[in-house]
């Protein structure tokens, strides 16, 4: 970390972005140093850091980074993903997510106790990978970087080993000791019990490597939180096994001084702490496979991947492993293997299986120019592609971080849960006091043991593992099986939000249509060849799916187009361009009127046009109007259905675009849409979800292009069709990467699941820590039931999550 205190002043150092010239290094020199406390500041524009003097008492790194982002720039953060060892329960991952926050130039700390990692937002100016590795060490803890962590994949399955192993020791152990305790009910006196385990010094043996081999991991995570001043669970279950075991090594000891010799000894407790820890361990061992099993996704998304790739290097073809595939290599594919990497074919002509991605099971056909994603399947023939894409560039890779970082991340609601988790344990070794105090001295009065045991019986009860663990075990298993559905949520946060939905804008083009319009109508006065001539060379330039759509008819006509001489587009109303010294206007009536054309008399067939469902443009030529040209975009075949499914959930559905108003009508009539927002202007669409937010809906926004990124990221939820732009689904919280609308109602069915299992999971945690603390408190349970009780509440937690990774969708 470079950040020093001398003398109160500590110096931090800030990397800077979006400067692009010396003034602007100045302009945060100068905000930087008007701040009360600021010593002195220095930007350094070649190297865009910021060294900052300052005094911490009046001023923190969080203010300096306010006023950078208050002058228009930004700081620089990196996220650092860490894999975490020695938690125990949700109370030492707040603990360890408390710390990190704590460190200097970490602005987001986020801990999953049930994956058992951290994901850290920094300022790498400010602080170190190796600072917050040691921040988690020395708070008793062991975090590895996620890049170190690469190579440890067998480290899960080495730590079932040995929880199994020690399980069975413990178990061994404890079963003589459990079979005295049977032995005591007048039910079970049938029971022949061997003299020897009655015997107290027989039991103490038994009892003591339970006891401190076992269960030196409880006395570890103990004592570390108490140094901290803090409790956990570990808290509780040292204090409850120690009051049992220290008691009766008391017993056992006076019962030897009194000269009792070596026979039947009184009634002792070694098998309360015994069995105990053994039901304790196999509730963790079970918790650890059933958590293993909330991160199947993450592993299939894996195993998709090719393992290696076949690249012509000097002429050679060499194999080698997919992770050392450069961009430019020359990539052969054959058929029947995994397309290794992303890419543009070359050469070659094949179909490729893409139902990995898009949930499309016909093969697409590709060709010299098509571009081609790594994971997918080659069918038939060879491809010769160049890597585009490689790495954590891919488009897998991408989905896999998307998934891991919502699998990582928090929903608003875990936080009742921490508050919870972190004031539980004080409050619950409070309560066994009294409980002790008040069996002691009242209900039976002098009888220790007897008080103890309801003591005891309280610490264990009240462990608040299943709590812990209620929220993120649901979010990992909903948000990864909705990643096998193709509907990936950016955070824990989107995944609880989307369920709240009760209006959905869907764009036109693209989402509630295929996207893919064709010419169907060319209606001119002159020469159609030379007309359309002019037309595509136009529109040529143009991006806009109708423009690509005139441009393929018109060459499919072998009408060759010549260069522009310049081009314009006007967002929301056409393009303007210069075509071999004739002016052309392209567009819509918004279009003429704005530069004068006359074209009033075309309205009329243009409006006909439009009933039909298709889009008319007006051509204008040196400000004359000449024509016009008409195209059609049929409806994705599942916009309908889909569309009938969110009117079934209550869901208000709005259809905007930027089209007219009669074609959209007919759109929406083919799909059953009621509500629609025709010839709004890309800045337009932010508007109208504000409108609706602006009459207390939560609403979310549908759409696939760039002119779409605005109302994305101004919706409660942004959704992105993920086969539409880059800058779509970077602005969206949720990306469909199916590019149908059948995924909207499949992604708010997930979160209505997901909720409804979190809030399953936090009312049965709740309620058993509630209900079983009173029962405890009069005497109706046992220790060792109590025992059985809280490591069956965490495991029946993670198994109710575990039940969203079969959740079925309607149109499975």
């Amino acid at each position: 970390m470079e950040a020093v205190a001398t003398n109160q002043k500590k110096q931090s150092t800030l990397q800077i972005t979006g400067m692009t010239c010396a003034a602007c290094a100045n302009r945060i020199e100068k905000g930087l140093n008007k701040l009360e406390g600021v010593d002195t500041a220095n930007v350094n524009f070649a190297l865009e850091k910021a060294s900052i003097s300052y005094d911490p008492t009046k001023v923190d790194t969080d203010i300096l980074e306010e006023t950078i982002k208050k002058l228009g720039y930004g700081t620089a953060k990196e996220v650092a993903q860490f894999k975490l060892e020695g938690m125990t329960c949700a109370a030492c991952a707040n603990r360890i997510e408390k710390s990190l926050s704590k460190l200097p130039g970490v602005t987001n700390a986020t801990v999953n106790f049930a994956m058992e990692t951290a994901r850290v937002e920094y300022s790498p100016g400010e602080v170190s990978i190796t600072e917050m590795q040691n921040k988690v060490k020395q708070i008793g803890y062991k975090a590895i970087s996620k890049e170190d962590h690469a190579n440890t994949g067998d480290r899960r399955e080495k730590e079932l080993r040995q929880q199994k192993q020690k399980l069975l020791i413990s178990a061994l152990l404890s079963l003589p000791l459990l079979w005295t305790m049977v032995a005591h009910f007048s039910f079970t006196s049938w029971i022949y019990t061997p003299e020897i385990f009655m015997n107290p010094w027989f039991q103490l043996i038994l009892a003591t490597p339970v006891q401190f081999y076992i269960g030196k991991p409880f006395y570890v995570g103990a004592y570390k939180a108490l140094r901290n001043r803090s409790a956990n669970m570990d808290v509780l279950i040292s204090l409850g096994t120690s009051a049992a075991y220290f008691y009766s090594l008391y017993l056992t000891i006076e019962w030897f001084i009194n000269g009792a010799g070596m026979h039947h000894g009184p009634s002792l407790y070694f098998e309360t702490s015994a069995v105990l820890i053994t039901l304790v361990i196999t509730g963790k061992l079970f918790e650890s496979l059933a958590k293993g099993r909330t991160s199947e996704a993450i592993k299939s998304l894996m195993g998709l991947q090719a393992k290696t790739a076949l690249v012509v290097r000097d002429g050679q073809e060499l194999s080698i492993p997919v992770d050392e595939v450069i961009v430019g290599d020359v990539v052969l594919v054959r058929p029947g293997d995994k397309v290794p990497v992303d890419g543009q074919v070359l050469e070659g002509l094949s179909s490729v299986d893409e139902s990995m991605l898009t949930g499309e099971s016909l093969p697409v056909e590709k060709r010299e120019g098509d571009m081609v994603i790594g994971a997918t399947i080659n069918k038939n023939g060879m491809l010769r592609i160049k890597a585009t894409k490689v790495g954590k560039e891919t488009a897998l890779a991408q989905i896999i971080k998307v998934v891991e970082e919502a699998q990582g991340s928090k929903a608003p609601i875990q936080r009742v849960a921490d508050v919870i988790s972190g004031i539980f344990v004080p409050i619950v070794v409070g309560i066994a006091v009294v409980a002790f105090l008040i069996w002691y001295f009242f209900v039976t009065p002098g009888d220790f043991a007897e008080a103890l045991e309801k003591a005891i019986a309280i610490l264990v009860i009240a462990c608040p593992c299943a709590l812990g663990l209620a929220t993120p075990t649901s979010i990992m298993a909903g948000s990864g099986r909705a990643a096998e559905l193709g509907i990936l949520f950016k955070g824990g946060e989107h995944l609880e939000q989307t369920h709240k939905i009760d209006a959905i804008i869907l764009d036109k083009t693209g989402t509630v249509t295929k996207g893919k319009p064709e010419l169907t109508d060319v209606l001119s006065d002159r020469d159609e060849t030379t007309f359309l001539r002019l037309v595509g060379a136009a529109e040529k330039n143009s991006e806009h799916p109708l423009a690509e759509a005139i441009v393929a008819g018109i060459q499919d006509k072998n009408i060759e187009l010549p260069g522009t001489d310049s081009f314009e587009a006007i967002p929301g109303f056409g393009i303007k361009a210069v075509v071999e010294g004739n002016q052309l206007l392209i567009g819509t009536r918004r279009l003429m009127d704005k530069y004068g054309v006359d074209a009033k008399h075309a309205y009329d067939t243009m409006a006909r046009l439009e009933e039909a469902g298709k889009t008319a443009m007006l051509v204008a030529i040196n400000n004359q109007y000449e024509g016009m040209v008409a195209v059609a975009d049929t409806i994705k075949e599942t916009s309908k259905a889909a569309v009938h499914r969110l009117k079934e959930m209550g869901i208000q559905v709005i259809m905007i675009t930027g089209d007219n108003e009669r074609t959209a009508n007919a759109i929406a009539a083919q799909v059953g849409i009621d509500h629609v927002r025709a010839e709004v202007l890309p800045e337009g669409k932010a508007e109208e979800v504000k409108k609706l937010q602006a009459q207390g809906k939560t609403v979310a926004m549908v759409g696939d292009g760039i002119n779409d990124a605005p109302a994305l990221a101004t919706a409660d939820i942004g959704m992105a069709i993920g086969t539409g732009t880059d800058v779509a689904m970077e602005a969206a919280d949720v990306t469909l990467m199916r590019g149908d609308l059948s995924s909207i109602p499949d992604a708010i069915y997930m979160s209505r699941k997901t909720m409804s299992n979190i809030k399953q999971n936090l009312f049965w945690a709740l309620g058993y820590n509630t209900l079983g603390i009173p029962i405890a408190a009069i005497g109706l349970l046992a220790p060792w039931v109590a025992g059985a009780a809280m490591a069956l509440s965490s495991v029946s937690v993670v198994l109710n999550a575990l039940r969203l990774q079969r959740v079925k969708v309607r149109n499975q």
